[in-house]
């Protein structure tokens, strides 16, 4: 588990890279791209190539995950979220290629268990 979220290393990817992660912005994304999600924006670095990427979370999936753990919906929550998410495209290769990637409610489901189990509640 991660134990710092806004700075942290992801790899190896599938080339055998290890990319460092820095935490951007998160904000709703209903004002940029009329999306009812909230976007996270990290900045990746490989010490060659820079790039960034989005990870979309879909806001009426937080909302019902939030109910369900009885937890509340917080900033820091979602970015764990999302980069736990990040974490994992990275190491898998899934749509490291695209600069928005979306989380499926599965995907948001299992990154809040692994945070529960590890006492990652805020």
């Amino acid at each position: 588990m991660l134990e710092n979220f806004r700075e942290f290393e992801a790899g190896p990817d599938p080339f055998g890279d290890t990319w460092k992660v820095r935490f951007g912005w998160l904000q709703t994304a209903i004002a940029i791209r009329h999306s009812d999600s909230v976007d996270v924006k990290f900045f990746l670095t490989n010490g060659r190539d820079r790039i960034e990427r989005v990870v979309a979370i879909m806001h009426p999936d937080l909302l019902e995950l939030s109910r369900e753990l009885q937890r509340p919906l917080t900033d820091a929550w979602v970015m764990k979220l999302a980069a736990l998410h990040l974490k994992h495209v990275v190491e898998t290769g899934e749509d490291f290629e695209k600069t928005l990637v979306t989380v499926t409610r599965d995907q948001l489901r299992r990154y809040a268990q692994m945070l529960e189990a590890t006492g990652a509640r805020r």
